[in-house]
């Protein structure tokens, strides 16, 4: 490799070294060493690589297309504590590794750029390190990998994952069983609009369906809308006793997860109008922004201030410790950024860097939760996934998509792909009532390989939807160990997947979304779902096996016995084909 560095300070010493090779993975030491302590400025490490046999880019934050692009708008990924990782890997046509990039440092603001220089045939690509601001220092190092194995691209991208795990010191966060069952969440079935004795009836239907956990979203606290939060007070109004609700959440059986939005402090009290909140009369001098971020009067928590951490470990814990709830979820970490009055010094801060204190802040919210409840649930969403959150939480969510199943699809492939054994959850799952009932099984059908967040009034169901949602919901409990434990393939990234299957041993769950034929390979058993809008699949080395092939609600169509070795069955939309 040929590096050129470039940017930085003028008294920046910036050299790359060749650390290691290991089988066909080249390691790189990236050091950075200023005469006196400073705030960096950006350099740029760049290499070229040629394009042979390379025809696209796969990286989590490169959605529907995933081309490789030209120099001069190359595909970008931006990495920082609080959003996203470090990683692009370019494949070939036939879907093996060409190269994988990736940074072992995943808290520093990074962004990984590649894409066809015009002039060479070749890939341009980039790392620049200090993208956003960070706190004054004196020496920088890191590590570039690079895999140029020519191995499924799957494989290269999970390495990467254990990489970050076991060499890079990204601990992922315990992952107790409950994180990987189906649950109801509340968002787009209620909104804000959250009535008890209404959620204690979804519950008692949700339960029956396989749902384990509700999670009570945005509109359960005192004041709502973002301009009056920070105390996290019950509204009465809505929950006049609310361990009371709890308790009886869990007679029914199912555990209770809370939204709490973690950055967010309100500058009004939701007690008297016009009346300063006490919180951010408090805190107002520890903030990051001057209320200008577009819900209005809200302000972000400064976490380089201990007192600010202090308070917010505090007021989880202790919501946990007096609700007696099983889990948190802890919503628009990414949204700690400095501005202008954040920029200047103060000296009541115990961290300087926002990145360092973001890291700290979760840990300790971590820490202390685990120690009041050992299985605790604590769910983000993207954009804040990556090496760094796993160890915070065991939980990571698609981002908001209501009723998208291309992106519910989509995204919950990739973060499986480089999540490792966290729980990954598809984004709430919506649709119209009036849809036919195989069209709304395809919400499910499209993010079989997480775990199924269902954000449906189950009372408002027709018949047909329930029993469809329960018929999956059951399929997927059933086949838990292999959708959820199990290892993720994914065919043709570049167009969105065409198909996707799970295997653990010898067993697979196959979905086609573009493809028509699936080969089973040496599989024990496999289930293949049909989410390709055509009425048949093609299945090759079943020979001499047994089938059975059920529509969308679980009703058995056919069954027989496969006489040839590449063979045509009818399913229809959202079925299942069972090969024993």
């Amino acid at each position: 490799m040929n590096f050129i560095t470039y940017g930085g300070l003028p008294n920046a010493k910036i050299s790359i070294e060749k650390k290691a090779e290991k089988d066909g993975v080249l390691f790189f030491d990236v050091n950075m060493i200023l005469e006196e302590e400073a705030v960096p400025q950006q350099f740029t490490v760049c290499w070229n690589f040629p394009i042979i046999d390379t025809l696209s880019t796969w990286s989590p934050t490169i959605k529907a297309w995933r081309y490789l692009a030209p120099h001069w708008k190359a595909q970008r990924t931006t990495s920082r504590t609080a959003s996203w990782m470090p990683i692009h890997c370019h494949f070939s046509r036939d879907g093996r590794n060409r190269q994988t990039v990736a940074v072992a440092d995943a808290k520093t603001p990074i962004s990984l750029l590649s894409g066809a220089n015009d002039n060479t045939a070749e890939l341009y690509c980039a790392i620049e390190f200090f993208t956003n601001p960070v706190a004054p220092l004196k020496e920088y190092h890191t590590t570039i990998r690079i895999d140029l194995r020519h191995i499924p691209y799957e494989q290269a991208i999970r390495d990467v994952t254990k990489w970050w795990e076991t060499d890079c010191g990204y601990t992922p966060a315990f992952v107790p069983e409950y994180a990987k069952y189906p649950m109801n969440s509340t968002w787009y079935s209620y909104h804000r609009d959250l009535v008890e004795d209404d959620l204690l009836r979804e519950c008692e239907l949700s339960k029956p369906l396989g749902m384990e956990t509700i999670l009570i979203d945005d509109g359960w606290q005192r004041g709502e809308g973002h301009h009056m939060v920070g105390d996290w007070m019950v509204n009465a109004d809505k929950f006049p006793d609310f361990k009371n609700f709890v308790d009886k959440v869990h007679e029914i059986g199912m555990k209770v997860m809370v939204w709490f939005s973690v950055p967010f402090l309100g500058k009004w009290s939701a007690l008297e109008e016009g009346r300063e909140n006490p919180v951010y009369t408090r805190f107002k001098d520890m903030v990051l922004n001057g209320g200008t971020d577009g819900f209005g009067d809200t302000f972000h928590f400064d976490p380089r201030y201990k007192e600010v951490r202090d308070y917010l470990v505090d007021i989880y814990v202790s919501r946990v410790k007096e609700w007696g709830i099983d889990g948190l979820k802890l919503d628009f970490i990414d949204w700690f950024n400095l501005t202008d009055i954040s920029l200047k010094p103060d000296d009541r801060r115990d961290i300087k860097s926002l990145e360092e204190a973001i890291d700290a802040l979760m840990l300790a919210v971590h820490d202390a939760l685990i120690k009041v409840k050992p299985d605790i649930l604590i769910e983000f969403r993207e954009t804040y996934v990556g090496p760094c959150i796993r160890q915070y939480g065991n939980m990571l969510r698609v981002i908001d998509c209501p009723n998208d199943a291309l992106i519910n699809r989509g995204d919950t492939i990739n973060l499986r792909l480089i999540s490792g054994d966290t729980a990954i959850h598809s984004d709430m799952l919506m649709w119209n009532v009036n849809e036919p009932v195989e069209n709304a099984a395809m919400q499910i059908t499209n993010c079989i390989f997480s775990v199924p967040q269902i954000s449906m009034r189950i009372q408002s169901l027709p018949e047909d939807h329930k029993k469809m949602l329960g018929f999956y919901l059951d399929f997927w409990r059933k086949n838990r160990d292999i959708l959820a434990y199990g290892d993720i393939f994914a065919k043709n990234p570049e167009f969105g997947y065409s198909m996707a299957y799970a295997v653990k041993d010898k067993e697979a769950v196959f979905a086609l979304y573009a493809d028509t034929a699936v080969d089973i390979m040496d599989m024990k058993t496999a289930k293949i779902i049909n989410s390709t809008r055509l009425d048949a699949l093609i299945v090759e080395n079943a020979q001499g096996r047994d089938f059975e092939v059920v529509n969308c609600m679980g009703e058995v169509l056919e069954t027989g016995k496969i006489e040839n070795n590449v063979v045509k069955i009818n399913v229809p939309l959202s079925g299942i084909i069972f090969i024993k």
